[in-house]
């Protein structure tokens, strides 16, 4: 994750701070999610029952495109160098807009709406974020993403 002292950080509320590298959803990747949740729904794992829906294949679970978020926070959520550890809080706001086609690459637009002291050496601060697909006019997701870091 890039390091930034605290003021720089609050200087970027309001700014897209980065856009991490592609991910790609791959039907190994889906497997593997719908074995890890128990999510077997057929619009996941069966490409054949799949390609007769209007996905016209398979689909990543919504769910697993959100769960992304994390790694693509490591290509640019900025964080003090004096980090301790940083921990989820939650959502303010998740809507998944377009469904992942198995073998589409996508990448988060992240963009820092909050950051503030909570208590001394705790920090909370809020991403707006949007999860696109590789050439597809319509992104993933959008959600708001709270976290919490301790510095």
């Amino acid at each position: 994750m890039p390091t930034a002292t605290l003021d720089e950080i609050r200087s970027r509320i309001g700014g897209e701070i980065g856009v991490s590298e592609w991910i790609m959803v791959d039907q190994a990747r889906i497997d593997a999610f719908a074995a890890a949740t128990e999510d077997h729904q057929f619009i996941h794992i069966d490409p054949e029952a799949a390609a007769k829906t209007p996905f016209g294949g398979t689909v990543a679970h919504g769910f697993l495109s959100l769960s992304l978020l994390s790694r693509m926070a490591y290509d640019v959520m900025l964080v003090p160098d004096t980090l301790k550890m940083g921990v989820n809080y939650g959502f303010d706001r998740v809507r998944f807009l377009t469904p992942v086609r198995a073998g589409k690459r996508v990448r988060g637009h992240f963009t820092l709406v909050s950051f503030a002291e909570k208590r001394p050496g705790q920090y909370q601060f809020a991403h707006d974020v949007i999860v696109v697909i590789e050439d597809e006019d319509k992104p993933a997701l959008t959600a708001t993403w709270i976290g919490q870091i301790f510095a």
